[in-house]
């Protein structure tokens, strides 16, 4: 049987996600300093938001005989290009394979799908570490052979608990952090350690049915469209740069459980889409929003 690194898409490539204001002439910028170095472009979409008047990019290209050393590649560009354009930019390079800590809390649905895609080499990442404030789902990590630590969360140790999972992503080299269903919110302090490096998934009832029973409070309601959302956690809570949406048609014959069903079915893959575009490095954000590159 393959390992999950032997499954994994072998590419040789790099990424550059840019945004700047808007100017004539910064796609023929960027693309020549690729093709006068030897790097053929294997991806480009670009973006004008005319209200903001800003420009987005992502480009990639294959490194084999591309002229620039690898290690030597953002200094160019920097000073080549984003210097004189006042450009914001980010390399990345596809054999740095991110590492992925998982939260969660007792519903497994979003943990047994992401897993299941890890393990059949659909995305390139490493999932050393799980992390939960129960204990019931220490038997899938297990099942997966992925490490699961367990961190009681109150309201007197949360601080405390908080600090202690900090050092562990830190001892474990976290890059990002999902959230599959993790029933507690993270205090301001946390997330601005992983800004926009945290990715949630909620039902897209919020703020209309909050609380503890979405999907009951909708049944009461007879709602007739149900939906998820997934979206980079800020200090403003469920009010984070949206990634990822879909939704699905319900009517009156719909039970408390059918909606739970189809509830679940969403949140799996709309969290699952949201992580696979951050892996592939097609999100952008910019204040409060995202460009999510096709």
């Amino acid at each position: 049987m393959k390992s999950i690194k032997q499954l994994r898409e072998k590419k040789n490539t790099a990424i550059l996600l840019i945004h700047c204001d808007d100017k004539q002439g910064i796609l023929a910028t960027v693309t020549e300093f690729l093709n006068e170095n030897n790097g053929n472009i294997i991806y480009l979409d670009q973006y004008v938001d005319r209200l903001e008047k800003v420009f987005y990019m992502r480009v990639e290209w294959e490194l084999e005989g591309f002229a620039i050393p690898t290690n030597k590649i953002g200094e160019y560009f920097d000073t080549l290009i984003a210097s004189k354009l006042n450009m914001n930019f980010k390399l990345y390079f596809s054999d740095d394979v991110p590492r992925m800590a998982i939260f969660v809390s007792k519903m497994s649905h979003c943990l047994f799908d992401m897993l299941s895609r890890y393990t059949a080499g659909e995305w390139d990442v490493d999932i050393p570490l799980i992390i939960s404030n129960h204990e019931k789902l220490k038997p899938v990590a297990d099942r997966f052979d992925i490490d699961f630590h367990y961190f009681p969360i109150t309201k007197e140790n949360k601080k405390e608990q908080e600090a202690a999972e900090l050092e562990l992503l830190k001892k474990y080299k976290i890059d990002f952090i999902v959230l599959a269903r993790y029933m507690q919110i993270l205090s301001g302090d946390f997330v601005s350690r992983y800004t926009n490096k945290v990715i949630n998934i909620h039902h897209s009832f919020l703020p209309a049915f909050a609380g503890a029973k979405p999907y009951h409070a909708a049944h009461e309601r007879g709602v007739k469209i149900i939906g998820a959302t997934s979206h980079y956690v800020t200090s403003d809570l469920d009010a984070g740069p949206i990634i990822e949406q879909d939704v699905t048609r319900c009517s009156h014959i719909d039970t408390v459980k059918s909606l739970i069903r189809k509830g679940c079915d969403l949140e799996k893959i709309v969290l699952s889409n949201a992580v696979y575009k951050h892996l592939q490095r097609k999100v952008l954000v910019y204040k409060n929003r995202t460009v999510v590159f096709s």
